[in-house]
């Protein structure tokens, strides 16, 4: 039988990670770096919610539909679902990595805004 990812080993894999708090976001677990959340799990716990950029979740999905999918709610947001029973634990980290890589983008624009505060 093939291995698949899971709610707790996904949660094992971001604890790894420096730095890494674990929280809830909309009373679901979410994991954050820096107070940017990259990771959040659906609310059935059977898929995950990760920061990505439009051209990454636009790929993973083209690539793997039955595994990266978005929503109507996710679709205009960075981010892409990944279904956990199709999810190879393999690429849980790098898939982390990844939505690691995003928060830091979105910091490095958030410093380069002016500042709109008196």
């Amino acid at each position: 039988m093939a291995r698949v990812s899971s709610f707790e080993s996904v949660r094992r894999a971001a604890l790894k990670l420096p730095d890494v708090e674990e929280g809830t976001a909309w009373g679901l677990p979410a994991f954050r770096k820096g107070g940017k959340m990259f990771l959040c799990f659906r609310q059935d716990l059977d898929s995950i919610v990760l920061r990505a950029t439009f051209d990454q979740r636009d790929a993973m999905i083209a690539e793997d539909p039955e595994t990266f999918y978005t929503t109507d709610h996710h679709r205009p947001h960075p981010w892409v679902l990944a279904r956990l029973p199709k999810l190879n634990p393999t690429a849980v980290p790098d898939l982390l990595q990844m939505a690691l890589r995003a928060v830091a983008v979105l910091k490095k624009r958030a410093r380069k805004k002016p500042s709109t505060e008196c």
